[in-house]
């Protein structure tokens, strides 16, 4: 097996894993913010539903996503009627699927990120003049942008190897949606040595790169520097 016949799965597992962590870099930002400035009755409740992801086995995750996003789903149904839009066995459903596993690792780091910042800071140049958006982008967002950039990475390095749950909603179907985490399960189950093992050297690779620049970007890391 050479490498030639790994890359659409490689090929595959990135656009996946970026598709997923731009739906998280939007969301968790938005949602990590407002956890971490905002108060509201159900907060911490709200905090708890999104950590699930953290402790749910994968197929009950993809399970969920089955259920909301397939045809007799709530999301699912209006999808397709409305935009004729189906998600099961595609890739883009492989990459909601990878998102709403994800979706803790950029929202904790997030949170705590924001709440780390100095409101000092903030109040500071506040009472110079600057409107709430422009403290936000010049003020809290570039004190918080270290620990946000690792849950990112952490977001996406998780994103490349997730399974269970992409398996359940997208399926295994080479050149579509099996991505590498798959290719190795279907390698292994025919007995394909060769090829798992040069899969999983490819995805091992890239997570201890990803996972090593993330551990440089940790905010315990750099308060001791």
């Amino acid at each position: 097996m050479d490498f030639a016949n790994t890359l659409p799965a490689f090929y595959l597992s990135l656009k996946v894993a970026f598709t997923a962590t731009a739906i998280n870099i939007i969301l968790g930002i938005t949602i990590g913010f407002l956890l971490a400035r905002k108060r509201f009755p159900g907060r911490e409740l709200l905090d708890t539903v999104l950590t699930l992801p953290m402790v749910l086995p994968p197929t009950v995750m993809g399970y969920y996503l089955l259920v909301l996003l397939g045809k007799r789903g709530v999301i699912g149904q209006w999808l397709e009627s409305a935009l004729d839009i189906r998600l099961i066995f595609t890739w883009q459903g492989a990459a909601i699927a990878a998102a709403a596993v994800t979706f803790p690792l950029i929202v904790k780091p997030t949170r705590a990120a924001f709440e780390g910042v100095n409101p000092q800071l903030e109040q500071a140049a506040r009472i110079l003049g600057l409107p709430e958006a422009a403290v936000f982008w010049r003020i809290t967002l570039p004190l918080a942008w270290r620990g946000i950039l690792a849950g990112i990475l952490l977001t996406f390095a998780r994103a490349l190897g997730e399974f269970g749950a992409t398996l359940m909603v997208a399926g295994s179907i080479p050149g579509k949606t099996q991505t590498l985490s798959i290719a190795i399960y279907e390698a292994v189950q025919a007995g394909q040595d060769d090829t798992a093992n040069l899969l999983v050297l490819i995805t091992s690779i890239v997570c201890v790169a990803v996972l090593l620049s993330a551990g440089k970007l940790a905010p315990g890391r750099i308060a001791h520097r």
